[in-house]
């Protein structure tokens, strides 16, 4: 029964550490990435889907994002799909591709972003620690309903709080590495 409250706070707590990768990689760091353009969605015969379906995104250096459409007349609908996400770049359209240059990063906007990204970190700290402590009820009511002896509640809390500490280490380690990226130039 414990390993089973055990398991599944795991399992919310690996959840919300990938939901930080997930939002780190949307992060603008000084490098290019594909991510940086995965809320633009762009009109296809009358649908709204996300511009991966429709062009080829790559990065073929550190400051440039290559779009390459699969069909020549979207070249214009993806260049206006760009424009309206309001994500702040500025598409360049050659008739065939469509290349966004990304602006060096300012010192300053690097330390804006870098205080974004512990925000980040510590959110997901806090929901991780909301995991833990719903956890430890959940060990609580099992006593409570005498499925567990006050020993086998105290093992518990002691493998929940050793898996918490095991956690947060890893978004600190998560967002020391995403920190590293942006402050490299």
């Amino acid at each position: 029964m414990s390993k089973a409250v055990l398991d599944s706070m795991t399992q919310l707590m690996d959840k919300s550490i990938q939901s930080l990768k997930g939002e780190l990689a949307k992060v603008r760091t000084g490098r290019a990435s594909t991510a940086l353009v995965d809320p633009v969605h762009v009109d296809y015969y009358g649908s709204s889907v996300p511009l991966s379906q429709v062009a080829n995104v790559t990065t073929p250096d550190a400051r440039t994002i290559q779009i390459a459409p699969w069909e020549a007349g979207m070249v214009g609908a993806i260049e206006k799909a760009i424009l309206a996400a309001n994500i702040g770049f500025t598409p360049q359209n050659d008739g065939k591709v469509i290349r966004v240059p990304l602006p060096a990063l300012t010192e300053e906007r690097r330390k804006d972003m870098v205080k974004l990204v512990k925000k980040m970190g510590e959110e997901t700290k806090v929901a991780i620690r909301n995991h833990r402590r719903d956890a430890n009820d959940e060990g609580k009511k099992l006593e409570k309903a005498k499925t567990l002896s006050e020993d086998d509640l105290k093992k518990l809390m002691d493998q929940i709080q050793k898996k918490t500490d095991e956690k947060v280490a890893e978004v600190d380690k998560v967002i020391a590495g995403k920190e590293k990226e942006i402050l490299t130039v």
